[in-house]
């Protein structure tokens, strides 16, 4: 079995939602840029890569439901890469990190990217609260909270714990 290791790592800054500088950035645009950047820091030709695993829990719009193969455009990688996205809720980005590791002990794979997105501003806001509006009475009526949106559910999770912003 192969070893997999990470050689590389990019990410964007942290914007506030709504109202940051990175509120009106595309899905694909803002996470092909951080494709971009891991693929260059690691000193590959994009071509070398085998597959792109991106988690996403909210996607839709732009990132053209296949959130990991439009970034990977965007960023600059040929037609001939893979990419593929996963949704595990709140744990998507590490799932697809396993999933890419998986990939070059077991699979054979030499490069894979891996990674996790959301762009809360171009989600959950008032044009696409219909998810709000369609929840199950059924499911609502076993956990009330199932269908907290992420920023609110991240609140509580910070608040429960005690972890600041600046923490």
């Amino acid at each position: 079995m192969t070893n997999a290791v990470i050689v590389s790592t990019a990410r964007t800054g942290i914007g506030r939602a709504y109202k940051g500088s990175l509120n009106n950035i595309k899905p694909p645009t803002l996470l092909g840029h951080v494709i971009h950047y891991a693929v260059l820091r690691a000193g590959i030709e994009g071509g070398e890569v085998d597959d792109v695993v991106i988690g996403t829990v909210l996607g839709a719009g732009t990132t053209g439901m296949n959130l990991a193969r439009t970034a990977l455009l965007a960023g600059g990688l040929p037609v001939e890469v893979a990419g593929q996205t996963m949704d595990r809720q709140c744990s998507s980005g590490l799932m697809a990190i396993a999933t890419a590791a998986k990939q070059i002990a077991v699979d054979g794979m030499r490069v894979v990217v891996a990674g996790g997105h959301e762009n809360i501003s171009a989600v959950q806001n008032e044009y696409m609260q219909w998810v709000a509006r369609d929840a199950d009475p059924k499911v609502l009526a076993t956990v009330g909270t199932a269908y907290m949106p992420m920023l609110e559910t991240a609140e509580f999770v910070a608040r429960k714990y005690a972890v600041s912003r600046e923490m």
